[in-house]
């Protein structure tokens, strides 16, 4: 059974979101002169492949750690999305989400890793298009760069997705992925009210 990766790797390298820190991987100990090999990691909830829980942008919304597991390991819609700047209403509603949960949506940006530096410029969801999943009954969504929400937006894509109880999946990298079902898993680090954490997300063929 092959299993696809579909996280980014947490390097000195990865892009970073504008005013986030940046990850940082630096030894603090060494084989040759500790006897073990201990690396410091330096990163925010946000880095990389990472959950939003609703309490990233809801007043009391719940944290991470509240969050069932069950959400985040099970069927998933991969939808191809590429060659559109948008995703709304207009662009998700010929997709047949009857029945389906979790839907990670594969759009040009997993051609952005690849590039050096942050790119402003990426494809996001819009406010109709959030409150078109979540009356889906879509409850994780995904996306292939660090926001689902545009560059500056006011946050009412991600106020629309936690409010509805919609858990956001960002910075996938879905490059080698065909459009179709797979089995998701996802696991966010264990972090006690934290408001987002980094995860390790893979698919499997059904």
């Amino acid at each position: 059974m092959r299993i696809y990766d579909i996280s980014v790797p947490l390097s000195n390298e990865l892009h970073a979101y504008p005013g986030d820190p940046r990850v940082l991987v630096e030894p603090v100990l060494t084989l040759a002169d500790d006897g073990a090999d201990v690396c410091r990691i330096t990163l925010a909830g946000h880095s990389g492949t990472h959950l939003d829980a609703p309490s990233h942008m809801l007043e009391g919304g719940a944290t991470m750690d509240a969050v069932p597991l069950s959400l985040f390991m099970g069927r998933a819609l991969v939808a191809d999305l590429r060659g559109l700047r948008e995703l709304g209403e207009r662009e998700l509603e010929g997709l047949f989400l009857r029945g389906e949960e979790r839907l990670l949506l594969k759009t040009d940006n997993s051609l952005l890793w690849a590039r050096p530096g942050f790119c402003r410029d990426y494809v996001s969801l819009t406010p109709d298009g959030a409150r078109f999943l979540a009356g889906a009954g879509i409850r994780l969504v995904g996306i292939d760069y660090l926001s689902i929400e545009r560059f500056g937006g006011d946050g009412s894509v991600h106020r629309d997705l936690l409010g509805a109880g919609v858990v956001i999946l960002e910075g996938l990298d879905l490059s080698g992925v065909e459009e179709g079902v797979y089995e998701l898993i996802c696991l966010p680090l264990r972090i006690p009210a934290a408001d987002g954490a980094p995860a390790r997300a893979v698919l499997r063929r059904f």
